[in-house]
C-alpha cells in the first residue's frame, strides 16, 4: 500500500481510506437504514483493511443513531488493541440532539462534540478532526480558535474541513495564517468521475495552500462499480435503489459514456471497474487518499485492488474525456479566451 503525506503536514496516510458510514444497522430513522452492515461484519472489514495496509478509518458522529459508527470503531480498536496502528478521523457539525446548540460549529458545540466522540471511540485523541460542513451562522475565527485549543490540549492532532465552499476555505486558511492558528491540512469533498465540480475552484485552492483532498463517494454511490446497465433499473439491495434521485443524476449519456470507459479500461488491465474509478482519483493533483465504503469483505477486496492499479496518462485522459462536464461561467469564458490570447 502506498503512503502519502496528508497535504503539507508530516502525517503519512495510505492512499485508500476506509469509510465507516456503513458500519452498524441503523433504525428506520437513519439515512443508512438497510444499506449498512452489522457489527460483526464491520469488525471483519476493519481487520482485513488493516491487514492489507489501509489503516486509515474515517467516521463521523452523525453516522448512525447516537454515534453508532463511532461506537463500533471504538469497540473494534479496543477489542483488537489496534488504536496505535490506525490513523483515526472523525467529523462533527450536524445535529446530534435537541436544542439550538446541538448542531453547528460554535465553540460551545465543538467542546461538547469532541468529548462525545472521544468517549464513543474509546480513545484519548483524534488524529484528524474535521468539520463536516461550514457553518454560515458561526464566524470562521470562532470555529478555528476552538479547534486550535483542542490541538494544544492534545485531544486532536490534525484539523480538516469537509463540504466547504472555496471562498470559505480560502478565508479559513488566511485567518489561520494571520492569527497563528493551526490550520486545516485536508479537505474532504465529494469527488468522482461523475462529480467533478471540485476541479473548478477547490483543487486550485488546495494546490495553493497545500491541502490534501480526501474524496468521498468516489464510486458515485456505487454507479461506477459496474453493477448497473443502461435502460435497466438498479439491482435490488444497492444504494441507488433506495436513493433514486441520485440514480436519475447519473442515468444520462455522460453517465453511461463514463461507465463504458471505466469498464473498457478495467477489461484491458484485468481489474475491476471500481479499482479503475478509484485509481483515476489517485492520479489527480492534490488527492492524498480516497475514502471508500464497504458492506462486505468482497466489496472491501474489490476496492483495495485500486492500490495496485497505476493508470497511464492516456488512460486518465480517456476517462477525463468521457466524463467531461460543463465548466459554466466564468470558467468556460476564461478557458476560451486563454486559448486565443
Amino acid at each position: 500500500m502506498e503512503y502519502r503525506s496528508l497535504g503539507n503536514s508530516g502525517l503519512k496516510v495510505p492512499v485508500l481510506c476506509l469509510g465507516a458510514m456503513t458500519f452498524g444497522e441503523g433504525d428506520e430513522k437513519s439515512f443508512m437504514h438497510k444499506v449498512g452492515c452489522d457489527e460483526k461484519t464491520s469488525f471483519a472489514i476493519m481487520s482485513r483493511a488493516l491487514e492489507r495496509g489501509a489503516g486509515f478509518i474515517d467516521t463521523a458522529d452523525v453516522y448512525g443513531p447516537d454515534g453508532l459508527s463511532e461506537r463500533i470503531v471504538g469497540a473494534w480498536m479496543t477489542e483488537t488493541k489496534t488504536r496505535d496502528r490506525v490513523v483515526l478521523a472523525t467529523k462533527f457539525r450536524f445535529r446530534m440532539g435537541e436544542g439550538p446548540n446541538s448542531t453547528g460549529a460554535s465553540r460551545y458545540r465543538i467542546v461538547r462534540a469532541v468529548e462525545d466522540s472521544l468517549r464513543r471511540l474509546k480513545t484519548d485523541r483524534i488524529d484528524l478532526y474535521q468539520i463536516h460542513m461550514q457553518d454560515i451562522e458561526t464566524p470562521e475565527e470562532e470555529t478555528l480558535r476552538a479547534l486550535d485549543d483542542l490541538v494544544h490540549a492534545g485531544k486532536v492532532l490534525y484539523l480538516g474541513a469537509s463540504n466547504y465552499a472555496a471562498y470559505r476555505l480560502t478565508d479559513s486558511q488566511w485567518i489561520s495564517k494571520s492569527e497563528h492558528l493551526h490550520r486545516f491540512v485536508s479537505l474532504q469533498m465529494q469527488y468522482s468521475l461523475m462529480v467533478r465540480d471540485l476541479e473548478r475552484e477547490h483543487v486550485p485552492v488546495c494546490k495553493q495552500f497545500g491541502l490534501g483532498v480526501l474524496p468521498w463517494s468516489p464510486l458515485a454511490s456505487g454507479f461506477l462499480s459496474g453493477k448497473y446497465a443502461k435502460n435497466q433499473p438498479p439491482p435490488q439491495g444497492v444504494r441507488l435503489e433506495k436513493w433514486k434521485e441520485r440514480f436519475v443524476d447519473y442515468d444520462s449519456d455522460r453517465g453511461w459514456r463514463t461507465l463504458d470507459a471505466v469498464k473498457a479500461i478495467a477489461a484491458e488491465r484485468q481489474t475491476t471497474p471500481a479499482a479503475v474509478a478509484l485509481a483515476w482519483l489517485l492520479a489527480k493533483p492534490t488527492v492524498t487518499s480516497v475514502i471508500f465504503g464497504a458492506r462486505t469483505l468482497e466489496q472491501l477486496d474489490d476496492n483495495l485492488k485500486a492500490a495496485e492499479v497505476k493508470l497511464g496518462t492516456e488512460d486518465v485522459q480517456r476517462l477525463d474525456d468521457a466524463s467531461a462536464f460543463e465548466l459554466g461561467y466564468p470558467y468556460k469564458f476564461i478557458a476560451s479566451v486563454q486559448k486565443r490570447w
